[in-house]
């Protein structure tokens, strides 16, 4: 049984059965193409030679349909079979997506990046922790300082002339008092 006239539809009932393609194109000489008898002899070439390899020629051009065809059934019956399954083409993606992110996970590149942003980090956390350590209590000495106590009694005694003894029913502490409680502070 010739494989060119077999019907190589998986899901055909005539699967394995001889088709007539009598009335097929392929029969139909084209001008140019290969076999064609007008075509002169390449140098080095007998005539037999050059028919020899023109049967061969068109057997496997004559296979290469055959199994494109073949391919082409083979990609259908597999479409049907995962549209049986309930696989579609975005299910398929999220699991290529899903196995290639696990795969660069845990490539020796992203685990050596990651260990190294882990240090960076953890050390511009330490560095960011020492200078608010160092701003706060350069801002605690600074309000300690006789230049900002002489400011702030300054600022008291403005608000105590602006305000008046009693402002929006609020008691005023003296512009001398040092401790300004969490009511009354000095601004």
């Amino acid at each position: 049984m010739d494989p060119a006239s077999q019907d190589i539809n998986l899901n055909s009932p005539n699967k394995g059965l001889v088709v007539d393609h009598s009335d097929s194109l392929s029969d139909v000489p084209v001008e140019g193409a290969v076999g064609n008898s007008t075509n002169p002899l390449p140098l080095g070439l007998t005539e037999e030679e050059a028919e020899e390899l023109r049967t061969e020629l068109t057997k496997v051009e004559e296979e290469i349909n055959t199994l494109r065809q073949v391919l082409s059934a083979k990609e259908k019956h597999a479409a049907e079979l995962k549209r049986k399954l309930g696989l579609n083409p975005l299910n398929e993606f999220k699991q290529n997506l899903t196995k290639s992110w696990q795969d660069v996970q845990t490539s020796n590149a992203y685990k050596k990046t990651q260990e190294t942003l882990s240090q960076a980090g953890q050390k511009t956390s330490a560095a960011l922790t020492t200078v608010g350590t160092v701003i706060s209590r350069k801002l605690g000495d600074m309000r300690n300082s006789a230049t900002f106590k002489s400011f702030e009694d300054k600022m008291g005694n403005l608000k105590y002339k602006v305000v008046g003894p009693k402002g929006n029913g609020d008691a005023v502490s003296s512009p001398t008092d040092t401790t300004p409680t969490q009511e009354n502070p000095p601004f």
